[in-house]
């Protein structure tokens, strides 16, 4: 009986070791770290990643409505996770727009999925960004949450160019549990993020 239970406590994908280093090296590196550094008492006040949301906006897609399916499946291929699709909310004559029509896709990523996306992000795609000399630390809200605008998705591995029919940019919202900015930003650091000096 317990060999049953051990088997389907076991999460899908462990097969590869490194697919959650991320988050192994969050628990027992960079938490213990955090408290050290910034004198947390307990391990429950020291920020996490809660959360990480990408947005797809398509301005074309009232002149090509086959663009909105494969720019969907391209942003599920960089995520992992199905994409939600976005419609407008209201009209607006000049943009041709009208109500209820799709406009865009957005992913929200929790728990490991979060963690192995922001792995790939900061490892291997930003790396690939043209001259990339680091993000700009100015990008947080004021509450200890970070954006990033990627220009070209084809960054991602996952992403093949020859098969997408148009290079699109997303936005990247990474929320975490800090307080301030300034405690975000001392996660994102220990978590690998390249920011610049």
């Amino acid at each position: 009986m317990a060999d049953k239970q051990t088997k389907a406590a076991a999460p899908k994908g462990e097969g590869n070791p490194n697919r959650y280093r991320l988050q192994r090296a969050y628990q027992e590196e960079i938490v213990p770290a955090l408290m050290k550094e910034r004198g947390y008492k307990n391990i429950n006040e020291v920020p996490k990643l809660e959360k990480i949301i990408v947005n797809m906006r398509m301005g074309d897609i009232k002149d090509n409505s086959k663009s909105m399916s494969s720019a969907t499946k391209e942003l599920e291929a960089v995520c992992g996770q199905k994409a939600v699709t976005l419609l407008a909310k209201k009209s607006v004559a000049n943009f041709k727009l009208r109500e209820g029509q799709p406009i865009g896709a957005k992913v929200t990523m929790r728990g490991r999925r979060m963690y192995e996306f922001f792995d790939r992000l900061v490892s291997i795609a930003l790396p690939r960004v043209r001259d990339f000399r680091g993000i700009s630390p100015k990008a947080f809200d004021g509450r200890g949450n970070y954006s990033l605008g990627v220009k070209e998705h084809i960054i991602f591995p996952e992403v093949s160019y020859e098969l997408i029919e148009k290079v699109r940019g997303f936005d990247v919202c990474i929320v975490t549990s800090a307080r301030s900015d300034d405690e975000a930003k001392a996660l994102l650091t220990r978590l690998g993020m390249p920011f610049k000096n």
